[in-house]
């Protein structure tokens, strides 16, 4: 059996769509099929794929069958049941095409109407609160906020509250984004960060027009779908900021940089070993936040300089003497480590941040390095 991709569009990273669609495959319950609609629903475009799926039997037919058609998308008759059908798709999906940004249209090409490179700060945050409110009708709010029910007329939280004790600013739910100041816009993108989580199931109640109710929450893949979807609207907006994927300040918004530093952070954070990790952590969020100084950039670099230290021994192995001790003459004579008198101290901030990528690059090497001596 071959199935036809062409007509179905991902909206979700692929590694995310796997790891949920895996999940379902592997569930025992009875319902794993609402749960694979459910995830068809939100991780593609259209109805195409859940009217595809909800087309197909439960259990194979017969392949001597005379009355059995083929599925939609299906090239080969007979044998073919929802499940067949859900395992195929998810080992095929690195194949599907993501979804794109319509070709701009008549206004847009003519020099009409707003583009992204004339939005202003209160275009982004009205589009923020977009965002907010399709997570909120998605359950992906449930389970911080509640879910109201006619059945179960119990008080729910109040969701104001629950932002406040977070953000120690009230008032800020229902999401008004013509009221928010920078900080507070920031603020709410961190927040929602930690409060999204997605409801792996759902059960419609039609009771009095009640609507949909969300359980079995997980906030795993909803920060990374949540990350996704805000680092791409502050891009458009030309923000330098990020949400940091890994490391002590996960979720957290850090300063945007290219795709080698981004490289080089990850194998920091996850191919050093257990007794400097914390430390790496700790430095790379002082580098990096949003409300960074230059005596954290300081801080970041003494923590670095610190680690290379214990590995001295190592280096002058490898690059020799006295040349390795050019990584710490910098850190000694200038004012970063030791703060001396006789220390410089006149330089722009730029030249911490090289001192800071050259240090960081510096422990990947060693750790390599010792990898490379030890590859159990």
């Amino acid at each position: 059996m071959s199935l036809d991709l062409s007509n179905y569009e991902l909206l979700w990273p692929t590694p995310l769509f796997v790891s949920e669609g895996e999940r379902v495959l592997r569930s025992s319950n009875t319902s794993w099929e609402e749960q694979a609609i459910w995830l068809l629903t939100e991780a593609l475009t259209g109805t195409t794929a859940v009217a595809d799926f909800e087309d197909l039997p439960k259990h194979p037919a017969p392949s001597d069958d005379p009355w059995v058609t083929t599925a939609p998308g299906w090239g080969k008759r007979g044998g073919v049941d929802k499940r067949a059908w859900f395992t195929e798709l998810i080992s095929r999906a690195a194949e599907l095409r993501h979804a794109s940004e319509p070709r701009p249209y008549w206004p847009q090409r003519q020099g009409h109407g707003l583009s992204h490179d004339g939005s202003t700060p209160q275009d982004t945050r009205r589009d923020f609160a977009r965002l907010i409110n399709d997570f909120a009708d998605n359950g992906y709010l449930a389970e911080a906020f509640g879910e109201e029910c006619v059945d179960d007329p119990n008080d729910l939280p109040d969701a104001s509250q629950v932002i406040d004790r977070r953000l120690g600013i009230p008032g800020l739910w229902p999401l008004a984004p013509e009221t928010w100041d920078e900080d507070t816009f920031f603020g709410l993108i961190e927040v929602f960060h930690d409060l999204v989580s997605r409801p792996r199931t759902r059960r419609y109640h039609s009771y009095s027009g009640c609507g949909w109710h969300h359980s079995e929450f997980h906030n795993g893949p909803a920060r990374i779908l949540y990350r996704g979807k805000v680092n791409q609207l502050l891009r458009e907006a030309s923000i330098e900021y990020e949400l940091a994927a890994e490391g002590e300040d996960l979720g957290r918004l850090v300063a945007l940089t290219d795709d080698a530093r981004s490289t080089l952070v990850h194998r920091a954070l996850n191919d050093s070993a257990p007794d400097i990790t914390t430390r790496i952590r700790h430095a790379i969020a002082l580098f990096r936040g949003r409300d960074t100084t230059v005596e954290s950039k300081r801080s970041a670099i003494v923590t670095l300089a610190g680690i290379l230290e214990e590995r001295r021994a190592l280096l002058k192995e490898q690059i020799g003497k006295p040349d390795e001790g050019a990584l710490f003459e910098i850190a000694n004579r200038y004012d970063l480590r030791h703060r001396k008198a006789d220390q410089r101290g006149e330089y722009d901030e730029a030249f911490l941040d090289w001192i800071f990528w050259w240090y960081l690059a510096t422990v990947e090497l060693t750790n390599r390095l010792i990898a490379s001596r030890n590859p159990a």
